[in-house]
């Protein structure tokens, strides 16, 4: 699990300095920064994954370079550094207190040069969940990446595609995986399958093609097949963007709640999001599961606050327009 990370003069995020939790909701408005957050964690803890895997003989600053270049999908490295600074900087740390740390600035181009990582091999896989959902796409997402080798989808994209690919195994599964895969099964009354190089939703003895299902169904449903062909791991980081898009309130609830039974698992969690449903109902977990610490990270303006949700509900724009528009119609309703 990421402990801590220390993030300077990366694109739009000045200053970040923040301990982690097992989950961590990222909340704020549109544009403030939190897919980015998400994607500079995400194309970290990858490169620590792939770093010394079967054959790949990449050094490590090879392959962050590599991961951040397909991320973001940049011309070149140093516009990423945030514009008026020389350069960048960032650092993870775990519990055992490993440490990954890079620095580049505004004259690198294509490798990173400083970077330092003690982390032993890690072989855990780590995903990340974009807001669009991606079974619709998954051909295009193929060839513009591994035939056309094209910008428009970047890694997080390619990532899961390929992770989903995976046929699922048979066998026993940790008690919290197969309790959250039969939770999913009943909640969309079916599940996903890869048949004849297509998906298809099954429902008993009924098969519908993915496109007749709903986007935010699509997009939670490969939960079930991410822990049924055993990529995810207790020791696995996912990365959530906007989990509430396309997803009816009662759903987002429930979803939240597997998440919870992952998390209590092992799994690591980070959420972005600017739904108060997401906000509630992860304070409402983090009131009733509270050995399951869930942080709160919140954009506000030029700062960053941040609180654990066992103390409550945060301090957030969300929150207060939220509240706002509730009391207004207390107030309608009294005239």
């Amino acid at each position: 699990m990421i402990s801590y990370c220390r993030i300077h003069n990366f694109g739009p995020l000045e200053d970040i300095e923040e301990d982690l939790a097992n989950i961590n909701l990222i909340i704020g408005k549109n544009a403030c920064g939190k897919t980015f957050l998400l994607k500079i964690l995400y194309s970290a803890i990858r490169s620590i994954e792939e770093y010394r895997r079967g054959k790949d003989r990449r050094r490590i600053n090879e392959i962050i370079s590599e991961k951040l270049y397909w991320t973001f999908q940049v011309n070149h490295l140093n516009d990423l550094v945030r514009k008026g600074s020389d350069s960048l900087s960032f650092s993870l740390t775990n519990e055992s207190e490993n440490e990954f740390w890079y620095k580049f600035g505004s004259s690198t181009e294509k490798i990173i040069q400083k970077v330092t990582n003690t982390f032993p091999r890690r072989d855990a896989n780590s995903l990340f969940i974009p807001a669009k959902e991606i079974l619709s796409l998954f051909h295009v997402v193929k060839k513009t990446r591994d035939i056309d080798r094209m910008f428009g989808f970047d890694d997080t994209y390619l990532d899961l595609v390929r992770a989903v690919e995976i046929d699922p195994m048979k066998g026993k599964n940790y008690e919290r995986f197969s309790l959250s895969r039969k939770n999913l099964e009943k909640m969309l009354n079916g599940k996903i399958v890869f048949e004849q190089d297509e998906w298809i939703y099954k429902q008993g003895n009924s098969r519908f093609p993915i496109h007749t299902t709903s986007e935010g169904f699509r997009k939670i449903a490969i939960f079930d097949r991410l822990l049924g062909n055993r990529y995810l791991s207790p020791e696995s980081i996912v990365f959530i963007d906007e989990p509430e898009d396309a997803l009816h309130p009662s759903m987002i609830s429930k979803f939240l709640e597997i998440i919870a039974m992952l998390a209590s698992e092992g799994i690591q969690f980070f959420i972005s999001s600017h739904s108060y449903f997401v906000v509630k109902k992860l304070a409402l977990l983090a009131l009733k599961k509270k050995k399951l610490k869930i942080l709160s990270i919140s954009f506000e303006d030029d700062a960053i606050n941040i609180s654990d949700l066992r103390d409550g509900m945060p301090d957030n724009p969300i929150i207060d327009e939220s509240i706002r528009l509730y009391e207004q119609e207390v107030e309608m309703t009294l005239q």
